[in-house]
């Protein structure tokens, strides 16, 4: 989720730099091209949404916001002995499987031909964020420890194509593992947000299949012991373009995102790491 919440409405303690939250935000470009995934870690602030940019030595912060903001600050307010760390990667309207969307899919076999996409360039931002030995710039090296996936995607597997739609309990499973694998950690915790339709009627509905992706989403979490579903994105109001949430919803949705991760996080706990060694 990019995020499309207007900095400018945010309460003065969430617009300010917090020193103590590290994000590192992946670069996104269109399937196909190169530079995806770059980035860098840096104090979270404001303008993490839509129309942020970096080139991996400097960012572009936007006007706007997504869940981040509150998700990182509910974390880190509610486990105060835990340091919290994020790594961001969106590009809105993108879909599961090749085709579905213009904007960009996350199908892990899109590389024939050497093509990259939006799996590549995710699991891009993953190799250098973790890669990366001080994070916050204090000259002593960290140790990142991967503690949970936080996932709100499925709009264009909704709109108009039904086998990606009816398909999506599959392919998110498919995605979730292989992001699990490349953070090494296959109990890892996910927590899904359900995708809403601003039209409640069938004449006003922006989506032709919403409700097989959210059985889809539903079928996902039930067979997953360590995945939990948000659902407060059904009362979520819109902005005008009928796909946006207006910035309270994505303040709303970062707190949910974090009260269900840190439930599914007493039984999914992050894996422990070994520190007896040489």
């Amino acid at each position: 989720m990019d995020g499309y919440g207007y900095v400018s409405g945010l309460p003065n303690a969430w617009a300010k730099t917090q020193h103590d939250i590290p994000i590192f935000h992946g670069k996104t470009v269109e399937d196909g091209k190169s530079g995806g995934g770059v980035g860098l870690w840096s104090p979270l602030v404001p303008g993490h949404g839509f129309g942020f940019d970096t080139d991996g030595v400097q960012n572009k912060y936007s006007d706007r916001f997504g869940p981040e903001i509150t998700f990182a600050l509910t974390m880190a307010e509610t486990s105060p002995d835990n340091r919290v760390a994020l790594i961001k990667f969106a590009r809105g309207g993108t879909g599961l499987v090749d085709g579905v969307s213009a904007y960009g899919s996350w199908d892990p076999d899109y590389a024939s031909g050497n093509r990259r996409n939006q799996y590549d360039n995710a699991l891009t931002s993953i190799a250098i964020a973790m890669q990366t030995r001080d994070i916050d710039g204090d000259g002593r090296e960290d140790r990142l420890i991967p503690a949970g996936i936080v996932w709100m995607q499925g709009e264009a597997d909704a709109f108009d194509n039904l086998p990606a739609a009816t398909h999506y309990a599959d392919n998110l499973k498919r995605l979730m593992d292989l992001l699990r694998a490349a953070l090494r950690a296959d109990g890892l915790p996910v927590v899904i947000g359900q995708i809403a339709d601003s039209g409640k009627t069938p004449d006003t509905r922006v989506m032709s299949y919403a409700g097989e992706v959210q059985q889809g989403q539903r079928d996902f979490v039930t067979s997953d012991p360590c995945a939990a579903l948000v659902t407060n994105t059904q009362f979520f109001e819109f902005l005008p373009d009928k796909w946006h949430y207006t910035s309270d919803g994505y303040i709303e949705l970062g707190t949910a995102f974090a009260e269900s991760m840190l439930d599914l996080q007493k039984r999914c706990p992050a894996p422990q790491i070994d520190d007896s060694g040489p």
